[in-house]
């Protein structure tokens, strides 16, 4: 595909093509803001592991731009959809409302980390005088192969703020989601967290911490090469069973916690739960350059508070002891904002080819962009923080 005289963009359908160095080289310029989801490992263990690629509705569509000289300048991870499962920024409604309208809603393209609802950069820029242009160059490729496949839109889900602005001179609109994050305010330890608290919310953790161990339970954390198969076979047992009561069908093979533990071990944090000499719950944390990033949860024993100690309170320890500026915990969820989490806007952008849904989208989003500010703000009046810390 011809981006410009000097550039060419690529159609790329396996990460083994594309060497992983200069892949890392756009999406972690700067180690200290280090996002591991969009790194050549992570990505690749996805497809190595077959959790996506034939027969998941997730085909690699990778965009990748070179430069004269062969090398690789700008890249994205884009898959061709034939549904919109795993994503966690619903269009559904969209969808329907386009077939029966009469219209072909799937294949789209969507350019996104499968299965991981982590902001991050999604059309990953070498640094340099070029990186805007080339940014540029690879949405406006992106919307060049949805118009040449017939494909109904483009999705760039869990982008930046900055880059869902830069992307409306194309075409794209802008949606608004909401997440919780717990922000590092320079704690020297987990009780000099609490006492940033209102005192009712100050004590209300301190139960849960202490009923989430009275049964005997014990917490590990296991990290790097310390993590054996054994960890892995226990941390997927969790991993289905959370996804089988939540979803119905878990995404992740099994293969995937192995490739994933050989390609960054340094990366990974269990965050395990033993009673009786047995793991009986666990969390899977990725770290990042300056944040840590709970993934998976899940428990074989279900004890009150387990979950609230396992995912939120070790992970905000940690990040304390490791001077990690954030904890992002996943998708949703308005119960951790009484253990310190606040809301914080997520953003997509999304390019929709037939101009009627286009026009009827661009009308929701106005809406719901409203709503989610005013959501946000007043969850934010309701916090736990005390007022002077707010």
């Amino acid at each position: 595909m011809s981006a410009s005289s000097d550039a060419v963009v690529k159609l790329v359908t396996s990460l083994a093509a594309i060497d992983a160095a200069q892949w890392d080289e756009c999406a972690n310029p700067d180690p200290a803001t280090f996002n591991p989801f969009v790194s050549h490992a992570f990505l690749k263990a996805l497809e190595d592991s077959r959790s996506v690629g034939r027969g998941s509705g997730w085909l690699p569509r990778h965009l990748v731009l070179e430069d004269e000289a062969g090398n690789v300048t700008a890249a994205a991870p884009a898959y061709l959809k034939s549904h919109s499962q795993g994503e966690y920024v619903f269009d559904h409604g969209w969808a329907d409302a386009y077939e029966q309208a009469g219209g072909r809603y799937y294949p789209k393209l969507q350019i996104a980390v499968p299965f991981t609802p982590v902001p991050g950069p999604r059309l990953l820029v070498k640094p340099g005088p070029r990186a805007n242009a080339d940014e540029q160059l690879l949405a406006a490729a992106a919307v060049e192969v949805a118009r040449q496949g017939g494909l109904s839109s483009v999705h760039l889900t869990f982008l930046s703020a900055d880059a869902a602005d830069r992307l409306r001179g194309l075409g794209f609109l802008t949606r608004i989601g909401q997440q919780f994050h717990w922000q590092n305010r320079g704690y020297a330890s987990f009780d000099d967290f609490l006492a940033t608290l209102a005192s009712r919310k100050r004590k209300a953790i301190r139960k849960e911490r202490e009923a989430a161990l009275a049964p005997g339970i014990e917490i590990e954390h296991v990290s790097g090469s310390a993590i054996t198969e054994a960890h892995w076979d226990a941390m997927f047992a969790f991993y289905m069973d959370t996804g089988n009561r939540k979803w119905g069908r878990p995404y992740l093979h099994r293969d995937f916690f192995s490739e994933l533990g050989k390609a960054m071990p340094e990366r990974c944090l269990l965050v395990m739960a033993k009673r009786a000499g047995n793991y009986i719950a666990g969390a899977l944390n990725l770290i990042g350059g300056d944040c840590l990033y709970g993934r998976y949860w899940g428990a074989i024993e279900h004890h009150p508070s387990l979950h609230f100690e396992v995912c939120y309170y070790q992970a905000i320890d940690f990040a304390i002891s490791r001077g990690l500026a954030r904890v992002e915990a996943g998708a949703q969820g308005e119960h951790k904002l009484a253990r310190g989490y606040l809301p914080v806007e997520t953003y997509s952008a999304h390019w929709i080819a037939e101009p009627s849904l286009r026009r009827a989208v661009d009308r929701f989003l106005k809406q719901e962009r409203q709503m989610i500010a005013q959501y946000g703000a007043d969850l934010t009046e309701i916090g736990p923080y005390r007022k002077d810390e707010t």
